[in-house]
């Protein structure tokens, strides 16, 4: 009895006890866990609507699929404004994209001298773009290292896009706004005098490229001339074409005096204008 007793008592006090858990909750608890419980109800009706089969061979026909023929993703809600939508696997469309971060400064054992002042390089604009050994105190962007746009350097040293880029080593650059237009591509800005250096490089020395530029204008002055000479030779064929008319009427023979062939007892008689012969009998 002692024994049933203790147990009675020990179930007694443990059904106490329990209901008193819950009260000790503070109501900023209460309400966060609320939040919580209501955050994941939404969480799970959004990727049902988005996903409402769980296994694709459930999905009815000619419903779930893009004009493609792709499961459609996951909406996502960028918080900007707009929604994005994953692709069929997951991927972030964002994955592509590459961040370019700014070098930080040189460390003293490795850092250069630069070559106008003889100060050591800690950072450097030149340095950092274009890998100039010249710290920022002695740039000269107006004169000595003034930049050049890649098309004014096709232009002005006959250049490829193979020139920059293919041949080693290929060219630095830094990428700008386009100035007179914000809606078109951007600029390709190069040094100067390495663009200078390039063409030396292909051409020989500025005489060779002179002589490479001089070529290329008599080509296109000769073929110029040829474009000319071929549209007046057109022109003179319609204007040959314009003034000459065909004489479409039939021919009238004008025979001339008959002879006659004793031996074939023949008459024969010729046209003055196309010498037709025509022979004949007399009945």
């Amino acid at each position: 009895a002692a024994t049933t007793e203790n147990v009675d008592s020990e179930h007694s006090s443990m059904s106490t006890e329990s209901p008193t858990k819950p009260s000790q909750l503070s109501d900023a608890q209460r309400a966060k866990i609320e939040r919580n419980r209501q955050r994941a109800l939404l969480l799970r009706q959004a990727r049902l609507s988005s996903r409402p089969y769980a296994d694709p061979s459930e999905r009815p026909r000619g419903q779930g699929r893009s004009s493609e023929g792709k499961l459609p993703g996951r909406v996502l809600d960028s918080g900007a404004g707009f929604l994005i939508e994953e692709d069929g696997e997951g991927e972030d469309p964002t994955a592509d994209i590459k961040v370019v971060h700014r070098p930080g400064p040189i460390l003293e054992p490795d850092r250069e001298a630069c070559e106008l002042c003889n100060s050591e390089i800690s950072d450097s604009f030149l340095f950092n773009n274009f890998d100039v050994p010249v710290c920022d105190g002695c740039k000269d962007l107006e004169e000595k290292h003034k930049l050049i746009t890649k098309t004014e350097a096709k232009q002005q040293f006959l250049l490829k896009d193979c020139d920059f880029d293919k041949r080693e080593p290929p060219l630095k650059c830094i990428i700008r706004k386009n100035p007179h237009n914000q809606r078109w591509g951007d600029m390709k800005l190069f040094l100067l005098f390495q663009v200078r250096k390039r063409a030396h490089e292909i051409w020989g020395d500025d005489e060779g490229l002179e002589q490479e530029r001089e070529r290329r204008e008599e080509n296109k002055r000769v073929k110029k001339q040829k474009k000319f000479d071929k549209e007046i030779k057109e022109l003179r064929k319609a204007v040959r074409s314009s003034t000459w008319t065909k004489d479409t009427s039939a021919h009238q023979h004008e025979f001339g005096p008959e002879s006659y062939d004793e031996e074939s007892d023949m008459y024969t008689k010729t046209c003055t204008t196309c010498g037709l012969e025509q022979s004949y009998e007399k009945m």
